[in-house]
């Protein structure tokens, strides 16, 4: 007994004597019985009715640890074990019969699956992941109902111990990947990971690069769908975003409703979705190289129409340009910032007199204001945010090059694009 408050007064030093460190002690079966947990962290009600509530209806005390032995998450654990980890993994701690049990009694919080917000589809399933690991798995496997599914967790972070749960699909995924991903996770240094992206920038440390090679996704069926491929999935315990690895180019161009539209519609989509990728991505260099250099490649009529319009706007096209893209990506980050009551609208009315009043102040022509809208327009419709955020970074040194060498600039900056994207090997060598 003396030895138990020792360990207990060991363990509240260890915890900077918190405020929400519970130590329960009460006789029973002529002895003193000793509870310590977080209350914070913990479900008190899975601890009255499973440890408190069975203890007063026990008559012999072997039968009382015969009880405890039988909750699923306890176990007797040793002297010589880490109580400040169990504490703080959501463990009560039961001192009795100079033995020390332990049982996890973690408070689950936001383990509901609520409607997908980031990946919208039209007819395929509407639920995201949620917060909670365990939950998000449970999602996985019951739609992915496969005895092949081998589920392997870890730990990430120095200070926030981060779990993680690496899933793949034994037939299917390619050891060669699961060997190097378990490498570079083991060799990630960092004091606290708590959302996807920190993980991904973790794995991808060190590397140069803008286009993204992991797939974030809030969606369970693309999760499944990756899976089903050879991929690996990787859960993260308190975000509702999820890593798959590895992926090229066209997993980004997808969308989960492309499975579920029939053939024509689903290539229709698919050929507007690239198109769109060609307009985000070359109109705005486009429009620089022809004003300022090659205007003999359009129709008279339509150089004529272009240069009546930028007639009183006093500056080359290129700071035109910037202007106008400069002025979309404010917009657009201030309406991810913004409360989304009012963000939309205040995102639109703004939109809506900066460029009325740029047109009117000739400051811009009326053909970059509708350049302006397809660029941005276009690039909502690529599906995976981190692809769409990687178009918008390479749109710029694009312009740059087509305001110093026209439609050669433009081109050479194409064949750079095709190279690191389609064949990154050769982009290397």
């Amino acid at each position: 007994m003396r030895r138990q408050k020792e360990k207990i007064h060991n363990l509240k030093q260890e915890l900077q004597d918190t405020s929400d460190l519970i130590v329960h002690s009460f006789e029973y079966f002529n002895q003193e019985i000793s509870l310590v947990y977080l209350q914070d962290i913990c479900d008190a009600e899975k601890i009255k009715s499973d440890i408190i509530q069975p203890l007063m209806m026990c008559e012999r005390e072997s039968k009382y640890l015969l009880h405890l032995l039988s909750l699923t998450t306890s176990k007797e654990i040793q002297q010589n074990e880490d109580f400040q980890s169990l504490i703080l993994d959501g463990n009560v701690l039961v001192f009795i019969s100079n033995s020390i049990y332990s049982y996890k009694v973690l408070r689950i919080v936001n383990n509901n699956p609520e409607e997908a917000t980031v990946e919208m589809s039209v007819q395929g399933p509407q639920k995201a992941f949620t917060q909670d690991l365990h939950t998000n798995i449970a999602l996985i496997r019951k739609r992915y109902p496969s005895n092949k599914v081998m589920v392997e967790y870890q730990e990430v972070g120095t200070l926030s111990k981060t779990k993680i749960a690496l899933l793949y699909d034994v037939d299917y995924a390619d050891f060669k990947v699961l060997e190097e991903l378990k490498k570079r996770l083991s060799k990630i240094d960092m004091d606290v990971i708590q959302a996807a992206g920190q993980l991904d920038n973790a794995l991808t440390k060190g590397k140069i690069h803008l286009f993204p090679t992991i797939m974030i996704t809030e969606r369970p069926d693309r999760a499944v769908i990756n899976l089903s491929q050879g991929k690996i999935v990787l859960l993260i315990d308190g975000t509702p975003f999820t890593l798959c690895l590895p992926a090229i180019f066209f997993d980004f161009m997808s969308s989960m409703d492309d499975m579920y539209h029939a053939f024509w519609v689903k290539k229709l989509m698919l050929v507007v979705r690239y198109a769109a990728l060609l307009i985000t991505l070359l109109l705005p260099a486009l429009y620089i190289a022809i004003t300022s250099f090659n205007p003999e490649i359009l129709r008279s009529q339509l150089t004529l129409t272009i240069a009546g319009s930028r007639a009183g706007v006093p500056y080359p096209s290129f700071y035109e340009v910037i202007f106008m893209m400069l002025a979309v990506e404010m917009l657009i980050e201030a309406s991810i910032r913004l409360p989304k009551a009012i963000g939309p609208t205040a995102t639109t009315v703004g939109g809506l007199i900066l460029g009325q009043a740029a047109q009117q102040a000739e400051l811009v022509s009326s053909i970059m204001i509708i350049v302006t809208a397809f660029v941005a327009i276009s690039n909502f419709t690529i599906p995976i945010n981190a692809m769409s955020f990687a178009i918008r970074c390479i749109r710029y040194p694009l312009m740059l090059l087509a305001s110093i060498f026209g439609l050669v600039g433009l081109v050479g900056g194409i064949n750079e694009f095709v190279t690191v994207v389609f064949l990154p090997d050769q982009h290397v060598r």
